[in-house]
């Protein structure tokens, strides 16, 4: 079963980051993959002609925006960046292609997410 995903969040697709699903705000299903790459090209173009940036971490693993767009993070109380993120997922995971990917922002490592603010005083408390 594949899965055509987008999300909207502060966070690009790629990162499925612990309870990312709870970004979705559309999801389609198929079972053949032809049948979901001919629909994940479809909400590429239209989502290409509605956001001036866009990056593609791999074939399917896509982040669009708009620069002056911002979603607000009650963890980091100030707004951060908002990203379209398109997806074609096979059961909610990232497609293995076989290209033996070894980064970390592409895996499932389904890890906590952590507030870039608090990272960062964090790291300043410990070099104090």
């Amino acid at each position: 079963m594949y899965q055509v995903i987008q999300t909207y969040s502060e966070d690009e697709p790629w990162w499925f980051f612990e309870e990312w699903e709870k970004n979705i705000k559309s999801e389609e299903a198929f079972d053949k993959f032809h049948d979901a790459e001919k629909a994940f090209m479809k909400q590429y173009d239209q989502l290409k002609q509605d956001y001036e940036e866009v990056k593609c971490k791999d074939p399917y693993l896509v982040a669009f925006w708009n620069d002056e767009e911002y979603v607000y993070c009650e963890d980091c109380d100030e707004d951060l960046q908002a990203y379209r993120g398109l997806m074609l997922v096979s059961e909610y995971k990232k497609l293995d292609l076989g290209d033996n990917d070894s980064d970390e922002a592409t895996g499932n490592s389904r890890k906590t997410k952590c507030c870039q603010r608090f990272s960062q005083s964090a790291r300043g408390n410990q070099e104090n």
